[in-house]
């Protein structure tokens, strides 16, 4: 069945671009009456926050069909979005067998119409290829199916994502962070301090938190794992006791931006003969 889906869609699409031959073979490699551009290698698609000034992303491309290509226009779009009127023109690009289409963070952020420091670690930004040919007809998700990009033979690369990063950095991390957030658990005010300190291992966190001092003793450390990429990871362990109370434990997920010094955790608490799921607990540092 998929076989025949993908014919039939085969058939659908490279009719709409360019219809002159009355049946169209299923392999792509021999599909030539229409132009996209295929994935040759990905050079990247992370911009570094901590190095956003001179960060640049890019990848390598070839085209299949014809007529040949002349040139290569890259838009951006924040998110994802089809409609080719909210597509922010980036760079051309003359068309060569393979060529690179890499761009600057900061080139991005200006087609978009934003500074790059706003460009902030979670951000995720579509960037649209479309081939223009020698005969002066374009080509691009705005006038193709998507239903290609599914089907690997074809390895289209009209679309590519850039995300903003942010690596994780123990040192970075350290210093006095401010409440920003603790509305579920309540232990917390906005603007109450938290210490947060490098170690024990070389890819955590520790800081002393819950129980707050109004409500608990014998307060341990709460370690935090964090990835390369910044996703947080609380094991299971106890961090002290709550009046009323012995023995809390803690677990939970969440994410640690270095650069912006940004903790987010959502924390399952067992405490009070209970186990309360998705507190959210949100520091800054200052």
């Amino acid at each position: 069945m998929k076989r025949i889906i993908t014919a039939f869609l085969g058939l659908a699409v490279l009719g709409a671009i360019s219809c002159k031959k009355n049946t169209l073979p299923q392999d792509p490699k021999t599909l030539t009456e229409g132009t996209y551009l295929t994935l040759t290698s990905v050079i990247s698609t992370n911009i570094d926050y901590n190095q956003r000034t001179t960060s640049e992303v890019g990848i390598k491309v070839g085209s299949i069909g014809g007529p040949a290509v002349d040139k290569i226009i890259v838009y951006a779009v924040l998110g994802s979005d089809l409609n080719k009127a909210h597509w922010k023109k980036v760079k051309e690009f003359p068309y060569t067998d393979g060529v690179s289409l890499k761009v600057k963070a900061t080139e991005i952020a200006t087609a978009l119409g934003t500074d790059i420091d706003d460009l902030t670690p979670g951000t995720v930004i579509t960037m649209y290829n479309e081939a223009v040919t020698t005969d002066g007809r374009s080509f691009s998700l705005a006038n193709i199916t998507t239903d290609f990009e599914s089907q690997a033979p074809y390895n289209m690369a009209m679309r590519w994502t850039v995300s903003v990063v942010c690596p994780f950095n123990a040192a970075q991390s350290e210093g006095t962070y401010s409440v920003v957030y603790d509305n579920d658990w309540q232990d917390f005010s906005v603007g109450d301090l938290i210490t947060v300190t490098a170690g024990p291992g070389a890819n955590q966190l520790s800081m002393l938190a819950y129980p707050a001092p109004a409500f608990g003793n014998n307060r341990k450390a709460i370690v935090i794992d964090v990835s390369a990429s910044g996703i947080a990871t609380i094991k299971s362990q106890v961090i002290g006791d709550y009046f009323g109370s012995p023995g809390a434990s803690i677990s939970g997920t969440g994410i640690v931006f270095s650069c912006t010094g940004f903790i987010s955790l959502s924390n399952n608490i067992t405490a009070f003969g209970g186990t309360f799921q998705n507190q959210k607990f949100i520091i800054q540092k200052n």
